[in-house]
């Protein structure tokens, strides 16, 4: 096996751990699954993986440097990211559970996903591993090859979650029972949360 097929798979294996466990966004995709259907809930799907993909790469051009230099944006985001979660934990505990709905306030939208992973702590840590691992050299390829792998693995990672959201609404069927879901989920995103406070 050659030494660039090697490092291809050893930033895909990275890229499949990171992405396809569970975690704040993939309870939200999984949610969306359930609620809007699989097709609707790739807009999450693509503004996750983007807004990722987005960060990582920043990272590996330089961007974890300002996390050297002003100490204090680790704080910043960690508590953006407190008060983004327990926002979309309200809004899937108050959602009323109907299977479908059409609604732009509601509905999945593309740059929710990429907010969420913004200002999700994990993800800087994600990224700043990732490129430190694979691209410490600085590399404009390997920064950039890290970054479309990456893509195309987390893309198909978190879309995983929206299916299996998609799957479970067969067996849910009525409003009432996605409204349950739906406030299990929220309880698990308000974890995340507080996991991001006292973890």
């Amino acid at each position: 096996m050659s030494a660039t097929l090697s490092l291809y798979l050893s930033m895909s294996a990275f890229a499949l751990a990171a992405s396809i466990t569970p975690g704040p966004v993939n309870i939200l995709v999984l949610s969306s699954g359930v609620q809007y259907g699989f097709r609707k809930s790739l807009r999450l799907v693509f503004g996750a993986t983007t807004g990722f993909c987005l960060l990582l790469l920043l990272i590996g051009l330089g961007l974890h440097e300002l996390l050297t230099v002003f100490p204090q944006m680790t704080t910043i985001i960690q508590w953006a990211g407190v008060a983004f979660l327990l926002f979309m934990a309200w809004k899937l505990f108050s959602s009323n559970g109907e299977l479908g709905k059409e609604n732009a306030d509601t509905g999945p939208r593309a740059i929710t996903g990429a907010i969420m992973q913004w200002v999700n702590p994990k993800a800087w840590l994600a990224s700043i591993a990732g490129m430190g691992a694979y691209a410490a050299s600085g590399a404009p390829s390997l920064i950039w090859e890290f970054t479309a792998i990456y893509f195309v693995i987390c893309f198909a990672s978190v879309a995983c979650w929206a299916y299996a959201g998609a799957f479970l609404a067969r067996f849910l069927g009525q409003p009432s029972r996605v409204q349950m879901f739906n406030r299990a989920m929220a309880v698990l995103l308000a974890a995340s949360a507080a996991y991001l406070v006292f973890g």
